[in-house]
């Protein structure tokens, strides 16, 4: 995990604008949200395992399944996920794989990030501080 400090750290949004502005970006709300908190991932690669910038956001006024909830934004971060190989050599099929491979324990859930990919998730923070403040 690799944090990069950014201007969106502490600001609310509501989260319904946060997903109209970012969702044509690429960014989806990951899997493993409750009720109080989640993140926008934006995935940069899955070749072996995935490589996600990061943002997560806490819920400041009722849960993230209620309307008109606003969220309040941490610090975004590099994340890379490396499948265990061997449990399933077909995990890179492709989509309709995915499928099934999103429940796949990770080989290493905190793997180093990729060096290549850095600037990247840089950029994209960026992007992100244009498209919201």
């Amino acid at each position: 995990m690799l944090e990069i400090q950014s201007r969106l750290e502490g600001k609310a949004f509501p989260l319904y604008e946060l997903e109209q502005k970012l969702k044509p970006l690429g960014y989806d709300i990951g899997g493993n949200w409750e009720y109080d908190h989640g993140y926008l991932d934006y995935k940069i690669d899955s070749e072996v395992g995935y490589q996600f910038l990061r943002v997560p956001f806490q819920a400041i006024n009722g849960e993230l399944d209620t309307p008109g909830v606003e969220v309040q934004i941490g610090t975004p971060f590099l994340l890379s996920h490396k499948y265990q190989i061997g449990l399933d050599d077909h995990a890179r099929i492709g989509n309709v794989s995915a499928s099934f491979n999103q429940f796949q324990e990770p080989e290493d859930k905190d793997a180093t990030f990729p060096s290549e990919y850095i600037e990247n998730g840089k950029e994209l923070v960026k992007q992100l501080e244009d498209t919201l403040l």
